[in-house]
């Protein structure tokens, strides 16, 4: 059954292309495109959508308030900052609000896709550009000392998600199989006292465990 999705985005030719792109057996349907976040609230109560594509800079509210006000009314539903911006303030500030994965707007057509179907299994899609930024700005920190007691190897797989790499892509550089990957995951979930991926990377940059 099609996803359903919500378009926030003020350039009304990317948005139809956008609705375009997103429609048909693409995976979603889109139940809502709007030109300002505005009413993010009254969206996302009125049609409950499982996915948010989001702009950041829009006529009235930014992305990023209407970020956190979607997830505040619905946590569960997955918010995709889709953008121009790669400067850190942005990335940090989406990521606080409680974005589930920040793509910029030259993301290929077909990665756009793919990158929405992982966010939906519990991923959190970047792309390469701003993965290495929110790495290296945190590498560049002392690391506090870890309190959750983690493994070296825990770290490790910790470490490879918080650059946004996915499933495979971890048992691949890791060298273990994608149930490795997820066994691993489940007891740094659990260490962490998160829930989802998206929470244990938040929680690893909040207190500087990798």
């Amino acid at each position: 059954m099609p996803a359903k999705l919500i378009l926030y985005e003020d350039n009304l030719r990317l948005r139809q292309s956008l609705e375009l792109l997103l429609g048909g057996d693409s995976g979603f349907i889109v139940v809502g495109s709007f030109d300002h976040c505005n009413d993010a609230a009254a969206h996302a109560a009125e049609l409950l959508p499982e996915l948010v594509i989001m702009d950041i800079d829009m006529p009235g509210a930014s992305g990023i308030e209407g970020t956190r006000t979607i997830k505040s009314a619905l946590p569960d539903t997955k918010v995709v900052i889709h953008t121009v911006f790669d400067d850190d303030n942005r990335i940090f500030n989406a990521i606080c609000a409680g974005a589930d994965g920040y793509l910029l707007k030259h993301t290929a057509p077909l990665k756009l896709v793919q990158a929405l179907h992982e966010v939906l299994e519990g991923h959190a899609p970047m792309s390469p550009f701003v993965a290495q930024k929110i790495f290296q700005h945190f590498r560049s920190q002392v690391p506090a000392q870890d309190p959750f007691n983690l493994t070296a190897r825990e770290k490790e797989i910790l470490d490879l998600l918080v650059k946004g790499n996915s499933y495979k892509m971890i048992a691949a550089a890791a060298g273990i199989t994608i149930d490795a990957v997820k066994k691993h995951l489940q007891n740094i979930y659990r260490k962490l006292h998160v829930n989802c991926g998206t929470e244990a990377v938040a929680k690893a940059l909040k207190h500087k465990i990798v």
